[in-house]
């Protein structure tokens, strides 16, 4: 698993347009958010999208950019995003390489059979792209509004904070 203080693994990955992001783009420039979530359209992922979207004006006003990632491809991404209204970019990860880097693949049992899933997870990247919370495993409800507050937090004196 990542741990706070490293340095964030850079990604290069499409958005719903495909346009390829970088994350090294942001460096020295934006501060950050990006969160893992299991699949498009489906209720908890769709709840954390719309309230990463809702308060994407908030995250602005910290100099934050928020990007969701999934193994979804492109068209899917597009598809959710217009659906829905989404507002934050959506980045496709089909070949699981920023799962990979970010640790959060996990073996799950679903019907007696082996999966492997995404663990839903968000990082914290300041504009040094340097990983100022690290969040395995959250919940869906209100985790934008949690977020929110640790980006407010690091914005003002950079606190470190690893959950598991």
């Amino acid at each position: 698993m990542l741990q706070v203080g490293q340095t964030a693994p850079d990604l290069d990955l499409p958005d719903a347009d495909m346009a390829m992001v970088s994350l090294s783009s942001f460096r020295g420039r934006k501060n950050l958010v990006l969160y893992f979530y299991l699949k498009n359209d489906t209720l908890g992922c769709t709840t954390q999208a719309l309230e990463f979207s809702d308060l994407e004006d908030k995250f602005t006003e910290f100099d934050t950019v928020v990007l969701g990632v999934s193994r979804d491809d492109c068209l899917s991404h597009g598809s959710f995003r217009d659906k829905h209204g989404i507002t934050i970019r959506l980045l496709s990860d089909s070949e699981s390489v920023a799962c990979k880097k970010y640790d959060v693949l996990q073996e799950k049992k679903v019907n007696g059979k082996t999966k492997i899933c995404v663990l839903r997870s968000t990082f914290i990247i300041d504009k040094q792209g340097v990983l100022r919370h690290v969040l395995y495993g959250v919940s869906t409800h209100n985790h934008a509004k949690v977020v929110l507050r640790l980006v407010k937090g690091a914005t003002e004196v950079l606190p470190m904070h690893n959950f598991v």
